[in-house]
């Protein structure tokens, strides 16, 4: 895998140093560079003086925490982060996403399981091929540069948050089940409840305003829509 024409590489922070031996010969053979720090504050360090194509970020390290890296990081960058954590709560897997990981994995995993899911977060971060922008009700979407403004009023959105709008702004007029929402939003392979889901729209809601609740309608018992504009 190749990403604007050049190797692809990843930033693993994790301390667990064999962990690391074992991904970057894994992942290498997968045509994958894997670089290696071992504390949040080595990793944050590595981000600002290095250009990569993803994170590989464990959640519970000595010092600072992966949280509070993830935290750290979406306040500068849109890279995409995959948290590893031996936690397997869906509240943790809520906070990481919160903060703004694209994707969580808990341990123990299979190589083959991180790598499908790796390539995931790098598909769903590369330019999109079709419908570059889009506008419906006061919402306008650039899915290449993956901005969200309401009615000229910049909105920050989660990673999750945003692939959930996009899935419904596509679709508007039409109702999208709970179950389906995740795949219709490329994220298939988040492992995530409905009721996250409805945590997470929520959130949109509040996000974009009175836009937000407006457009945003639970259909009672099957899941969500996008109100049309005059609808």
């Amino acid at each position: 895998m190749c990403i604007r024409d050049r190797p692809t590489r990843v930033l693993l922070i994790d301390d667990d140093t064999r962990m690391f031996e074992l991904l970057a010969e894994y992942l290498g053979q997968n045509g994958i560079t894997v670089s290696h720090a071992p504390d949040g504050g080595r990793g944050l360090a590595a981000l600002e003086a290095n250009a990569y194509d993803a994170v590989l970020l464990d959640v519970m390290m000595p010092g600072m925490d992966g949280l509070e890296v993830c935290k750290r990081i979406r306040a500068k960058s849109r890279i995409p982060v995959l948290m590893l954590t031996a936690k397997g709560d869906e509240t943790d897997r809520v906070v990481g996403l919160e903060l703004g990981a694209d994707d969580y994995l808990p341990k123990p995993f299979g190589p083959r399981e991180l790598l499908a899911r790796l390539r995931a977060v790098l598909r769903r971060a590369q330019p999109a091929a079709v419908a570059d922008r889009l506008e419906s009700s006061g919402v306008s979407i650039d899915v290449s540069g993956r901005e969200v403004k309401v009615e000229g009023r910049a909105v920050e959105l989660t990673g999750l948050e945003f692939d959930l709008l996009l899935a419904l702004v596509r679709r508007a007029g039409r109702v999208i089940p709970r179950d389906a929402l995740l795949g219709e939003a490329g994220r298939s392979d988040t492992v995530v409840s409905e009721r996250t889901v409805d945590v997470h729209i929520s959130h949109l809601r509040q996000k974009l305003g009175d836009v937000g609740t407006r457009l945003i309608k639970t259909v009672r018992g099957v899941g969500y829509v996008f109100a049309k504009e005059g609808a």
